[in-house]
């Protein structure tokens, strides 16, 4: 972490400068600012790195994961990962029609509300009943918690370390999707989650349920 005086003497610029250009950075979630001032490096950043090494992989694995998701559900799918009380929108693709949910790449939301951030809070150990529960399913479906418009199902995604990554999910309008329609998309979600945390990581990362070896729509 650096100061506003430490990132002007870097970078040769002036403070005025350098704080525009930081907080154009933390709003796209590449830069953040601490309580005491001072910045880091934000979620986008790191996420860079995860689509270098990825890059590597034919069939860029992230993208094509929730572009399938995407097309077999049509619905949108997305990933989140965790920044402090919120969550990150890094990775999406909506469905084809023109009805989109409207959440941009590098957008932050809340953690208490939606499919995503009830599972980020659940797998990152906080305790409670609710959280127990999401635990033991492994996965959570929201109806109508962030926007009563809207409904979705998030799965945790492991990485490295059999580290929680972040959450991969699929959502899509409320009157569409009654609740019995996203559980069903759950087998598609796993074997995604299974194969993303393979790419991630080298290790075996844990994965929720039992993950199926083909599933079809």
């Amino acid at each position: 972490m650096v100061s506003l005086t430490e990132l002007s003497q870097r970078l040769g610029m002036g403070k005025s400068t350098v704080l525009r250009t930081a907080r154009t950075l933390a709003r796209a979630g590449y830069l953040a600012q601490t309580e005491d001032g001072r910045w880091r490096l934000g979620p986008a950043a790191g996420w860079l790195g995860v689509r270098y090494q990825t890059s590597f992989d034919v069939d860029n694995v992230i993208d094509s994961l929730l572009r399938h998701i995407s097309e077999v559900t049509g619905e949108t799918a997305a990933f989140f990962v965790r920044e402090g009380n919120s969550r990150t929108c890094v990775a999406r693709v909506d469905r084809t029609s023109l009805a989109r949910i409207h959440v941009r790449v590098g957008e932050r939301l809340p953690l208490n509300k939606g499919a995503s951030g009830r599972v980020l809070v659940a797998y990152d150990a906080e305790p409670g009943a609710l959280f127990q529960k999401i635990r033991r399913a492994g996965f959570y479906v929201s109806m109508g918690e962030r926007d009563a418009t809207m409904a979705s199902i998030a799965i945790p995604v492991f990485g490295a370390n059999q580290k929680l990554f972040g959450a991969l999910c699929v959502s899509g309008l409320a009157n569409r999707l009654p609740q019995a329609m996203l559980t069903g998309y759950l087998p598609l979600l796993l074997e995604a989650g299974a194969q993303l945390s393979r790419a991630l990581s080298s290790d075996k990362a844990p994965v929720p349920g039992n993950v199926p070896n083909r599933w079809h729509p």
